[in-house]
């Protein structure tokens, strides 16, 4: 944090040139630790098929505590369901960090599993959508059924799928760079979310960037648009039906209209 802050305060351009190297180094560090957790995660996943229930628990010895929220929130969004995933603390402790859905407060959730399982959770905060929790290693394995028992008493479900909802069509004479701007000037977060569109659009063009992510060039009527779809490797068809955010996209000091696509599928019929 302290880079950061003196990176931005500095008045000598040479040194906070040399911070800002530091920081960009420590960010594509933690994200080659993020990028190599979760294939770990998924892999573990596969490997053992009853650990995904009305849930999802991940724990791996070498994981590093500061990204296990990452990894959690990465297989929430693959699963679609509450996950928990932990790194080793100190001796004989798991530090876990948890994401959760709408149909799920997870506070509650770990709350109950607290008072069920005593002594299994040493201590635990936060909210609906997200806590974190320190577990006593030994009780990992009471702890994840407990868990999972929880998840489905308070949901009264056993599965869950995904919902996407939308603000419908956004109107040819808003879909631009300067509605953009103005929607980033807002502050969403929880009870009040960005707004997500719901449109058709022809695929002109589509190819793979760093092999994970989808870049995309769309057309509807007569306009056209940049669009991404970010940790989605596979190629889409033709024409689809796609639920999306408007964003603005800065190259070369140009700004143009850019879709971040959150779902997209044929379109019915």
């Amino acid at each position: 944090m302290s880079l950061g802050i003196n990176c931005l305060i500095t008045d000598d351009e040479g040194q906070a040139l040399d911070l800002a190297r530091q920081l960009d180094a420590m960010n594509q560090e933690r994200r080659g630790i993020e990028a190599t957790m979760r294939e770990e995660a998924l892999a573990a996943i596969e490997s053992s098929q009853p650990i995904i229930g009305a849930s999802v628990c991940v724990y791996h010895p070498d994981w590093h505590q500061g990204v296990v929220g990452l990894v959690a929130s990465r297989l929430k969004e693959t699963y679609w369901r509450p996950t928990l995933a932990f790194a080793r603390a100190d001796t004989g402790e798991l530090r876990g960090s948890g994401r959760s859905i709408p149909d799920v407060h997870l506070r509650d959730v770990l709350d109950l599993v607290s008072k069920r399982c005593p002594g299994a959770i040493l201590k635990f905060g936060g909210h609906a959508m997200a806590a974190g929790l320190t577990l006593r290693e030994d009780a990992y394995q009471v702890f994840i059924q407990g868990f999972d028992d929880a998840v489905r008493e308070l949901s009264g479900r056993a599965s869950f799928d995904p919902v996407i909802e939308t603000d419908g069509s956004l109107e040819t004479g808003y879909a631009n760079a300067d509605v953009a701007g103005l929607l980033q000037q807002q502050v969403w977060g929880a009870g009040f979310p960005a707004p997500i569109f719901r449109d058709t659009f022809y695929v002109r063009q589509q190819r793979l960037l760093k092999d994970k992510h989808l870049k995309l060039s769309l057309e509807r009527g007569h306009q056209r648009f940049d669009a991404i779809w970010f940790n989605r490797a596979e190629m889409l068809p033709e024409h689809i039906d796609a639920a999306y955010r408007l964003d603005q996209n800065v190259w070369n000091g140009m700004v143009s209209a850019q879709l971040i696509i959150e779902y997209a599928c044929a379109p019915e019929g």
